[in-house]
């Protein structure tokens, strides 16, 4: 199972954005909503062995995790509108500490980073790391910031995480993605 955590710094934390504007009052919910389709999507097919991972810590009520599961989402198409009318469905749905199906294959939490932290070996997904085609292995958790930097406390958390590149360039979290999915499918394929 791979699985991708992007963190969403402005992304909205209720249902109270407009799917006309993604950008604004969704908080960047259009940089997410690619990486959801980017992770999950193949060409006439899904993922099944792939999960995303938004944390959304905007306002007003953050941080919360949204969790597309590959193996069960329903109802998605490859668009970002359709991701984000399902985070928008989500995120207003009463939830604890565990996750919680909100819609299928779609669920949401209380709580960020730091929880997910605990319960996935994630490698940060960063221009500044080892390339990922002289990496030996890789790991099958990875984790990628919005349009905006690591916080100091998100850069406390992951101090001791692996840190890989897809290229010498800052890319867009949703280009890395697509580029990191391209890598372990050459690996799993035998082409490496």
């Amino acid at each position: 199972m791979t699985s991708f955590a992007i963190i969403g710094h402005l992304a909205r934390t209720d249902g109270g954005f407009s799917l006309n504007d993604l950008p604004g009052s969704g908080g960047r919910m259009d940089v997410l909503c690619r990486c959801v389709n980017t992770s999950l999507f193949l060409s006439h097919d899904l993922r099944r062995d792939t999960d995303c991972y938004l944390v959304l810590c905007g306002e007003p009520v953050g941080p919360k995790t949204v969790k597309f599961s590959g193996a069960l989402v329903r109802s998605l198409s490859p668009d970002e509108r359709s991701a984000a009318a399902l985070v928008k469905k989500v995120i207003d749905t009463p939830c604890g500490s565990e996750f919680r199906e909100a819609a299928q294959g779609v669920f949401i939490r209380k709580g960020g980073l730091e929880r997910l932290m605990t319960e996935h070996a994630f490698a940060v997904l960063d221009e500044k790391g080892t390339d990922v085609r002289k990496a030996a292995s890789l790991p099958d958790a990875f984790l990628l910031s919005d349009h905006r930097n690591f916080t100091d406390a998100e850069d406390a958390l992951i101090r001791n995480c692996p840190r890989y590149s897809v290229g010498p360039k800052c890319l867009h979290a949703d280009h890395t993605i697509t580029l990191m999915h391209n890598e372990l499918d050459r690996r799993n394929c035998g082409w490496i």
